[in-house]
């Protein structure tokens, strides 16, 4: 098994990350009624949370995110980087 590298993890990879885990804590938010918009249409607040889930899984799916050492030398082989890591 890969062993976590996250000293060397991209900026663009934890901006996903978080993106995507603050989508998915919105939509279980919003399907236990807890809503924080101001907007007192409930169907408006359910749309805009399902679409911002679905964007920012696909953005995050979309990417090549490298959390392991293996990936991460990997990326670096892909960049020209040959070497980069050992």
């Amino acid at each position: 098994m890969n062993k976590l590298n996250l000293k060397s993890v991209d900026k663009s990879t934890w901006i996903r990350t978080i993106v995507l885990f603050a989508a998915l804590l919105n939509q279980a938010l919003v399907m236990f009624g807890v809503t924080r918009n101001a907007i007192d249409e409930n169907s408006l607040a359910h749309i805009l949370s399902y679409i911002m889930t679905v964007a920012s899984a696909v953005w995050s799916w979309w990417k090549n995110n490298s959390f392991t050492e293996k990936a991460q030398e990997a990326d670096g082989y892909l960049k020209g980087e040959y070497g980069a890591k050992g």
